[in-house]
């Protein structure tokens, strides 16, 4: 059974940081390009960050650029979003989002989300 587990969100003040986790399971993780996604209120997800399986090689959506980090342990099937300085506008639900490669072309996992508020 796949799963996308996502943790670490909550409530942080404006300038903080928090760092998300999403803990993979029932699939061939090293195999998957792991993204995070977000969704605010009103508004259509969005592609924050992806990490790629081999080389490891990141892209960020610019309003994120420079503020938030992702990272991948393949040992423990995790990806991470460390997000610094955090704004207002970075309120909004995560998703962790698995996309396979090579012979998993197509397919897409995606995790329940776990809620990120920015304020003071």
């Amino acid at each position: 059974q796949v799963q996308l587990v996502e943790s670490g969100g909550g409530l942080v003040q404006p300038g903080g940081s928090l760092r998300l986790s999403c803990a993979a399971s029932g699939f061939t993780f090293s195999r998957y390009a792991m993204s995070w996604y977000r969704q605010a209120p009103g508004k259509e997800r969005e592609l924050v960050a992806t990490i790629t399986s081999a080389s490891g090689s990141t892209t960020y959506a610019g309003s994120v650029k420079g503020r938030f980090t992702i990272s991948r342990d393949n040992a423990k099937n995790t990806v991470y979003l460390q997000m610094n300085s955090q704004k207002p506008e970075d309120t909004a639900v995560y998703y962790c989002n698995a996309r396979g490669l090579g012979p998993y072309a197509g397919i897409n996992y995606w995790g329940k989300g776990t809620l990120v508020t920015v304020s003071s």
